[in-house]
Order: structure tokens, then sequence, then C-alpha cells
């Protein structure tokens, strides 16, 4: 039986009819291009106008990663464990190394295939994992409900995942630190160079490099998924990295899928983010701290550069610091982008209301009643979702 809906999320259900407001009639439009030019055709966009938007974002927002695919990258398979979860699971936990100049990194990979699997290879869910690390553990022991893993595999789907420490620290280090130190390069950093979470991003591309080259992980459909700072990340990679066929953000609110220019009064805003969290973005993202009408883009055309592939926009309803109206707006605001290239995007612009997911275009969309968090009912969401679109 569904929890009652509160009074506020009400009350965002009534505003989320009304007609727009001033200020979501200045969203910046992502089908117009920076000569003003209205973009008409699916080869415009993949041509021309992506890139543009991919390249405010790199320069204003997220920074600009130096490095892709690093030379040295190297994979090494550490443990296989083919009796995992009571004989259900194949474990596996994978080392991939890289070195820069500044030294010799690496991420530690943690996966399970489905024992017994009918049709080889399996989708993957490729999970971010912001918290500490007793929510990944690769022996079960410990279970959490923010990485359901055994839930995961009974669904038939491989499930993968990475703690982001390895790849950075998610703390104020002056980028002396993980892959910042062994990449950034001699001359020192820009205003436009990467922050934590363009990191990240790059972590979960390099995971990606390895899933490509696992016989028993259909690299075709991988799902990257992350929450709160996690989903910002996961929203970032599967802008930058389109072998990514799914992006899930899960509560990431402000710089993820939550609109800058427009949010709740209890929302967190640009001010907040970078007072709490400056290393996250680039220095340039300072420029629009209670300015947020002169970013040249907003967080829906950040949605849009996942278009035509599937994109899952999650939110709670008592989570107002996230603010669940805006995340939705978001996923309106990119359809159109998604419905040029030919597919469908959010299919009403009508607020669901919680435990409604809508998962009929390739922008997903559900409202769980809650806090701050990432469930089994998340979880048991995407996999709805990519059952659906991946024909499961």
């Amino acid at each position: 039986m569904p929890r009652p809906v509160s009074l506020v999320l009400v009350l965002a259900f009534l505003a989320a009819n009304l007609p727009l407001r001033a200020d979501e009639q200045k969203l910046p439009d992502p089908l117009i291009d920076l000569k003003g030019n209205p973009v008409t055709t699916a080869d415009a966009w993949t041509n021309h106008r992506r890139a543009e938007i991919l390249e405010l974002f790199r320069e204003n927002v997220y920074g600009r990663a130096p490095v892709g695919r690093p030379e040295n990258l190297r994979f090494a398979v550490t443990n296989t464990m083919p009796d995992a979860m009571d004989g259900k699971a194949t474990r596996k936990l994978v080392r991939i190394s890289y070195a820069g100049r500044g030294g010799e990194g690496g991420i530690n990979l943690i996966f399970f295939v489905p024992a017994g699997a009918t049709k080889k290879p399996v989708p993957c869910f490729l999970f971010i994992c912001n918290r500490g690390q007793e929510n990944i553990d690769p022996t079960r022991a410990e279970k959490s409900p923010f990485w359901p893993a055994e839930q995961i595999v009974a669904r038939g789907y491989a499930v993968a995942t990475f703690w982001n420490g390895d790849v950075a620290p998610d703390k104020n280090t002056g980028f002396t630190n993980g892959v910042h130190a062994l990449f950034d390069p001699p001359s020192g950093r820009r205003d436009d160079s990467w922050g934590t979470i363009a990191a990240w991003a790059w972590g979960a591309s390099r995971v990606m490099d390895y899933l490509e080259t696992d016989s028993d992980i259909d690299a075709k459909h991988v799902a990257v998924v992350g929450h709160s700072r996690g989903g910002k990340t996961a929203l970032w990679a599967g802008a930058e990295d389109e072998r990514f066929a799914l992006a899930v953000s899960n509560d990431s609110g402000n710089s993820g899928a939550g609109l800058a220019r427009i949010h709740g009064p209890k929302a967190e805003t640009i001010r907040d983010i970078m007072k709490a969290f400056p290393y996250w973005f680039c220095a340039n993202y300072r420029k629009y701290i209670d300015n947020e009408n002169a970013l040249p883009v907003d967080q829906h055309e950040l949605a849009a550069l996942i278009a035509p592939r599937l994109l899952y926009i999650a939110s709670a309803s008592e989570d107002l610091w996230a603010d669940p109206q805006r995340e939705f707006l978001c996923a309106v605001k990119a359809s159109p982008v998604f419905e040029l290239l030919g597919v469908k995007g959010m299919t009403t612009t009508a607020m669901p209301q919680p435990e409604h997911p809508l998962h009929d275009g390739n922008i997903g969309h559900h409202i769980r009643t809650g806090k701050h968090n990432l469930t089994e009912y998340d979880w048991n969401c995407y996999m709805d979702f990519a059952d659906r679109h991946w024909k499961r």
C-alpha cells in the first residue's frame, strides 16, 4: 500500500501543471545553437550541437579531463569465485591499473555474473559507490540495500561496482591525490581543469574499458548508476562516454539532474554546493554563484546529451534539498532532443505521484516516498526499465 503523500509534494504536483513561470522561460534551449540557429535535424544535433553543449559543460561546470584511456591501462583478474552467493553467481575481482607522470594508480572492481545464465553475455549495472566500502562488501557477509547485488543477479543482470575513492578522494586536498596528481599537466591547473566529479566519471569509463574485454558481459547494454554525488557522476559519465547504454541518476539534485535556474525554496543552489564541495567542479563554476542565469547551460542539456540512449532520473518525496520538481522538469525539458532523434523522451508533463514510475519513453522517472537515499525499490525500478527497453 503506497505511503501517504506529503503536503509539500502535493503542492509540487500542482505547481508542475501550472503555466511556465518567467524563470522557466529563461532556460537555454538545447535546440538553439550558439549562433542562434535552430537545430532541426538529427544530423545537426549529432554533428554540431551536441559537441557545443558538451564543451560548455567542460568549460563551465565539470572541467576538462587531460587524458582519456591511458596507453598503459592494464587489467588483472585477481580472484574468481565460481560459487559466490550460494552458487548463484560467479564473483570476479579485477584490478584496473594506470600510470601518469605523477605515479601509478588503480581501481578495484568487484562484480558478479549470474551463474547458469541461459543466455550470455549478460547486461550489466555498473554502480559508482560514493559511500563506505562496507556497502559493497565483495564477500557478501555484509549486505546493504544501497547495492543489493543478490537481487540484481536474481534478475539476470551482472552487477559491478567500484568505490569512488579509488579514483580520487572525496575531500578538498587541492587535487594533490588520486588521478589528478597522476595526470594533471606540469604547467598546473587551469580554470577549466577537471574537478572530482569528472575524475570519478573518468574512472567509470576505465571500468567500461575492462567490461568490453570480458566475455561474460554484454558491453552494448551497460548501465552506469549513481546516487547523490554519484548520480551527478553517472550523468556526466553517460554524457562523455556514449558506450553507456543507460545512465541512472538517483537523487542527484543540484549540478546533477536538478535545474540551476529553477528550484524550490529549500533546494540546494550553486552557492551552497560551491561552498561545501568546490573541488567537485572546475574553478570556472564559481562565476555562477548567485548568477545562474549567466550560466550558458542548464542541467536539462546535460540530460539531453544522453539522447537517444536511455536515461533514468529518480527523486525522493522528502528530499527537498535535491528538489523532486526541478529534477522532473529537467527530464521534461530534455525530451525535445530525444524526440528529434526519433525516440520518446518523457511521455507526460504532469509530475507523477510517488511509487508511480514512468517507463514508456527513453527517459524513465519515478519519485519514491521517503528521504535522500538509494533503496531496493529504486533498484527494482531501474531493472524494470531496463527489462522493458532491452526487451528482457
